[in-house]
């Protein structure tokens, strides 16, 4: 499938300058070397069985037939071996051993979506900052975080921008964006004003609002009026009402156009009227993939529902024909440039931080379903099985 964003896909190519003032890592010996796996790293253009070495913590060499020992070798022959995978939206932070939990599927860098708000955005502060990946956190707009039960927004007086001001000051070393939800059910006829509030905390501190979105209250369009470029909209094939689709199926123009301007889209899995078939399908028909693949992850009662795991929701794409390498894009270079924390992060590259997935692509009958039970059944899907972070070997997952 032909992608549409290839110049964004593919624009870490310039990030190769932010490592090339790094020190030649190779000669101070390799700590580990990932051997003899398939190396997919869409950031550098690779796709061919290579070696895999980190040392100091860093990449210090990707290469065929690396003859150097190590002090410790992962066998990965027959198997993808990959930048570390970037979950833009998730609730780690908020789940008990989150962390630690995704970086078993291959998640090396993750960004909490609003978990929280001022009020308890210092608690999720400390969880990302003793966590054994690297997280960042955005800070939801409503000062009590979700509230699945009622909604956070119906009451605007809990969408405090002073305090949120407060809580990004606090924590400005881990706080990347401002998090809204603008379903009805959490808004009502709030929404648009509550985005606003959103912004305008954001704008103090040049960030990024993603916003939430699927059967708002407000139009679409007019959702989008109030976006800048580098913001986000999450649960991109959310159904009707007010989606991406017209009423006969076409993207909305208003979209094409924020698309244009520099407003990305995320996928957004979750559970709770976030994505269904019809959606997904009739979008990337027309050519319109998400920028960025992510889970919505809320811990480990998510393996039991359609999430499982970042790899199982990337093999959705797989499923739709989106090439392997476009695939990875999305949830390693693609996320990187989303989120500018991530910057170093989703490269293999010489110098990058030594974060790295091995995942099997297996072949067979797979079932994959939507949030409204509906199924489909696709010929691959991915599995973590190792992950290194920070140049060290990961907990395998149980």
């Amino acid at each position: 499938m032909a992608m549409n964003r290839r110049r964004f896909l593919y624009a870490a190519a310039a990030g190769a300058a932010l490592f090339s003032r790094m020190p030649d890592l190779r000669a101070a010996g390799y700590d580990l070397i990932v051997r003899g796996g398939r190396v997919i790293d869409p950031s550098l253009g690779i796709d061919g069985v290579r070696d895999v070495a980190v040392a100091g913590g860093r990449i210090a060499a990707v290469q065929e037939n690396i003859g150097a020992d190590a002090a410790e070798i992962i066998d990965a022959r027959g198997k993808l071996v990959v930048p570390g995978l970037i979950d833009i939206h998730c609730h780690a932070a908020a789940a008990k051993d989150g962390p630690s939990l995704v970086l078993r599927d291959g998640v090396t860098s993750y960004n909490d979506a609003g978990s929280y708000g001022a009020d308890g955005i210092d608690q999720a502060a400390a969880v990302v900052k003793r966590g054994p990946n690297f997280g960042r956190l955005l800070v939801n707009i409503s000062r009590i975080g979700i509230d699945i039960q009622q909604g956070e927004l119906h009451d605007l007086s809990l969408a405090d921008v002073d305090l949120a001001r407060a809580a990004i000051s606090r924590n400005r070393d881990v706080v990347v964006g401002v998090k809204v939800r603008l379903s009805n059910n959490v808004t009502g006829a709030n929404d648009l004003e509550a985005l606003r509030r959103a912004q305008e905390a954001a704008s103090s501190f040049g960030l990024p609002v993603m916003v939430h979105i699927g059967q708002s209250y407000s139009p679409l369009p007019a959702i989008l009026s109030l976006l800048k470029r580098g913001d986000m909209i999450t649960h991109v094939y959310a159904p009707a009402p007010n989606g991406i689709l017209d009423d006969s199926g076409r993207i909305l123009p208003e979209v094409l156009a924020a698309r244009r301007r520099g407003i990305l889209f995320d996928f957004g899995n979750g559970t709770l009227a976030h994505f269904n078939w019809d959606v997904f399908e009739r979008a990337v028909k027309q050519g319109f993939v998400a920028d960025t693949i992510s889970t919505d992850w809320v811990g480990a009662q998510s393996r039991t529902t359609n999430v499982v795991d970042l790899p199982n929701v990337m093999s959705k794409f797989l499923m739709f024909g989106l090439p392997l390498i476009d695939v990875i894009a999305h949830v390693t270079v693609n996320s990187a440039r989303a989120i500018h924390a991530f910057s170093d992060r989703g490269t293999l590259n010489v110098g990058a931080p030594a974060d790295i997935a091995v995942l099997d692509l297996r072949e067979g009958s797979f079932q994959f379903m939507d949030n409204y039970n509906g199924i489909r059944t696709g010929r691959q899907r991915l599995f973590p099985i190792a992950t290194v972070i920070g140049g060290k070997k990961a907990p395998d997952r149980a």
